[in-house]
């Protein structure tokens, strides 16, 4: 069965859930029963006292490159609570990956040499950039884990699906045999059809819904407490999406999770996210929660993306698009980067740079006009 129902925007929100299944995710992984007719997937983040699991502070992320510096990631700030899903949004180039794999410790300078990392990812109450690559290490997989846009770039053809998800497992200490039974059970718990064959499977012989499922698994296997989901459901068709995208929800309630969404897709927003960010040119410009951003987002760049959306119907039109390319990240600036392609552009525009100021207390917005309350 799906629910269905729009929110004051015209934007259709769906939570999908199985269809003559034999229990939830949940249920099969930790115990969890299942949900309520009436209960929703969003649990909303946990801890009374709104302590943040992860903060993030001023992240600068660059790269040396053959024309010059490249900044990736220009002053990134935004936290994520227990059990909540916060969704980083925005056009291809933004920033967003490189945000995510600055907070997993991927940008190392072994892993990606010429990068220059300042600011503060504080994971509780250590900052990951302090970390020494031995503590970081312990931390990746066991506190925080992360799935990736193509899952087959992820897995080693070399080995089947049940090997390389067991691996993780023995990390924890278990004996191999009482290790491959909890795959299995992970197995299960994602969803995969005949999950004892699919333990001798080889990517090659998965789908690419049936990968990443079993990459989800992994990530699962040693319980993390933040999961980073990179692009989870581009290389996906849509039915399959809807399936990921359900499971995903029903593990974080299972499982207490928090997630980093990232994704350039508002659609996937509107179904999973309690918090979004919209991020431009490495920037981060418009905050706010999920719903209260669809009803009235206030920065011109997420209110563009927002008319890009396909709205379903003959009478919407031609799909609107942002004129213009993103700003060449190796080039000086003044301003803001949204200058040239900004419909609301006046002239400090081009000269003072927006920072990101409060509009209420979940609102952040960097844009000097994002207090008008006329906006084309």
């Amino acid at each position: 069965m799906t629910n269905v129902w729009n929110n004051p925007n015209g934007h259709e929100k769906r939570l999908h859930r199985d269809e003559g299944g034999n229990g939830t995710a949940g249920a099969a992984l930790s115990g969890a029963g299942a949900r309520s007719e009436g209960e929703s997937l969003r649990t909303g983040p946990g801890g009374a006292d709104g302590t943040a699991l992860l903060s993030v502070e001023n992240l600068a992320v660059s790269f040396r490159t053959a024309r010059g510096t490249s900044r990736a990631v220009d002053g990134v700030s935004f936290s994520i609570r227990p059990r909540e899903i916060y969704a980083l949004v925005g056009e291809s180039g933004c920033g967003k990956s490189s945000t995510a794999q600055a907070v997993m410790g991927l940008l190392s300078e072994t892993n990606a040499p010429g990068r220059r990392i300042t600011g503060t990812i504080r994971f509780g109450e250590r900052n990951l950039l302090d970390l020494p690559d031995r503590e970081l290490s312990a931390i990746r997989g066991s506190h925080i884990g992360m799935i990736f846009q193509n899952p087959l770039d992820s897995l080693n053809p070399l080995y089947t699906a049940g090997y390389q998800t067991c691996e993780a497992v023995l990390l924890d200490g278990l004996a191999k045999a009482p290790a491959m039974r909890r795959v299995l059970e992970l197995f299960r718990g994602v969803r995969l059809a005949d999950p004892e064959q699919k333990l001798r499977s080889y990517p090659h012989e998965l789908s690419g819904g049936m990968r990443q499922r079993v990459m989800i698994a992994m990530m699962l296997a040693r319980h993390p407490k933040l999961l980073i989901a990179d692009e989870p459901t581009t290389a996906l068709d849509v039915s399959i999406q809807a399936q990921i995208l359900d499971l995903m929800l029903e593990l974080r309630r299972s499982f207490n999770m928090a997630m980093l969404l990232i994704t350039h897709d508002f659609g996937i927003v509107s179904e999973t996210a309690d918090r979004v960010g919209v991020m431009y040119a490495g920037k981060l410009v418009e905050e706010n929660e999920v719903f209260a951003l669809f009803d009235a987002p206030r920065h011109p760049y997420t209110r563009m993306l927002m008319r890009a959306l396909p709205r379903g119907t003959k009478q919407g039109g031609r799909l609107e698009s942002i004129p213009g390319t993103l700003p060449d990240p190796t080039e000086p600036y003044r301003g803001c980067l949204f200058f040239e392609r900004c419909p609301l552009r006046v002239g400090r525009c081009a000269t003072e740079e927006p920072l990101l100021r409060r509009l209420g207390e979940t609102h952040r917005v960097a844009c000097w006009r994002a207090e008008e309350e006329e906006q084309p």
